[in-house]
């Protein structure tokens, strides 16, 4: 993560090394800016306040990138909406996967008393595997705000139906979209599936009930990306 943090070229104010982690200050040292500051420390006091178990003994104090509604838009807009979703895990592995299928930016929102994950938070960081620091995000807004403005800007609004829709393969795609991903158990609020333009339903094979939240947002962007790169 620190590599990618230094490749996406945020600011990086400090970095943090342990004893064992000190040999990665060679590889990394001509990418940090002269203002960085280095600290060092034991590997015993770096392993109480890392947040994984087996901590690589490096970590780094990084600025993220404030991203504008306006950011998420340009171009041929494809924006992800994330409702609800409580997994860390999950949240990272979509950010990942709307990078890798060219989305232009994600939105995270409650559904209710049901928050999104913080998209910066440690896990979802790691499994983003650095997409987090480069894609426009904007965390917490408001669905409804946030769907009022998707639509002032001419974002046609697709929602992710496990009980219903088109198949995204018969879905139009290629133009100005926003795809809204639901909670892993509940899904969408019915009031948000009822406001969108279409419902998409990812057909499955008898047996199979649904897909984890983040396979089936990695679904829809694959199948927007291709219906865009197709003549």
């Amino acid at each position: 993560l620190v590599e990618e943090a230094l490749r996406s070229q945020l600011p990086v104010e400090a970095v943090l090394l342990s004893q064992s982690g000190a040999h990665y200050l060679d590889r990394l040292s001509a990418q940090l800016d002269s203002s960085t500051r280095l600290l060092r420390t034991s590997d015993r006091l770096f392993s109480a306040v890392a947040a994984t178990e087996t901590p690589q003994g490096i970590a780094a104090l990084v600025r993220p990138r404030i991203a504008s509604f306006d950011d998420l838009v340009r171009g041929l807009p494809l924006v992800l909406v994330l409702v609800g979703l409580q997994d860390p895990g999950n949240v990272g592995t979509i950010l990942r996967s709307a990078e890798a299928f060219g989305a232009t930016g994600v939105i995270t929102s409650s559904a209710g008393p049901l928050g999104t994950a913080h998209p910066y938070s440690p896990k979802a960081l790691r499994a983003s595997a650095g997409s987090a620091l480069r894609l426009p995000i904007l965390p917490g807004l408001s669905i409804s705000i946030a769907l009022t403005q998707l639509r002032v800007v001419g974002l046609r609004l697709f929602a992710a139906s496990v009980s219903e829709g088109t198949s995204p393969a018969s879905a139009d795609l290629r133009g100005p979209a926003a795809l809204l991903i639901g909670n892993e158990g509940s899904g969408l609020p019915p009031e948000i599936e009822r406001s969108c333009d279409a419902l998409l339903r990812i057909p499955l094979a008898a047996g199979v009930n649904s897909l984890n939240t983040a396979v089936a947002a990695s679904v829809l962007l694959y199948e927007a990306s291709r219906q865009r790169s197709s003549p």
